[in-house]
């Protein structure tokens, strides 16, 4: 069963990896382009980026990486949405705040998710398939003799 949160925790997944030019795309391709404000325009900075041993084990640093977030409000409904994507993409991260707000919105949701969310997540899904394979094709396969059992 998905609630509200695993929602829209799936929908910023797919809004941060999303093509600008398909967000583009779905927002002319609305019914009705409702009017809206930024709450804070694009900002790029750094965010540290942390990891676990193992997957599962203790946390570590990996580094830095470049973000840029951005935060909008509708002006009809008051619904604010938030955009975080990596890079120097201050766009990207416009629409995907404003994608954030308009999926919380009861009339433009569902058109959004059609138009958009699936189409992105199955593009992104083909292309996680894509560089797996690639990666691989070039895997090596290495084997080991143990000591003293080389049959000379």
């Amino acid at each position: 069963m998905e609630t509200a949160t695993t929602a829209r925790q799936h929908w910023m997944a797919v809004l941060a990896r999303a093509d600008a030019n398909a967000m583009e795309e779905a927002w002319h391709g609305l019914d009705r382009q409702p009017a809206w404000e930024y709450l804070r325009r694009p900002e790029t900075g750094l965010v540290m980026v942390r990891g676990r041993m193992g997957g599962s084990g203790g946390r570590f640093n990996i580094g830095e990486m470049t973000l840029t977030r951005c935060a909008v409000r509708l002006l009809d409904s008051g619904i604010a949405g938030f955009g975080y994507v990596a890079g120097y993409a201050h766009e990207r991260a416009m629409w995907a705040a404003l994608f954030d707000s308009l999926l919380q919105d009861a009339e433009h949701g569902p058109a959004v998710m059609a138009a958009l969310i699936t189409p992105e997540a199955e593009r992104i899904q083909k292309d996680k398939k894509r560089a797996s394979k690639r990666a691989a094709a070039t895997r090596a396969s290495f084997f080991t003799l143990e000591r003293g059992h080389i049959g000379l």
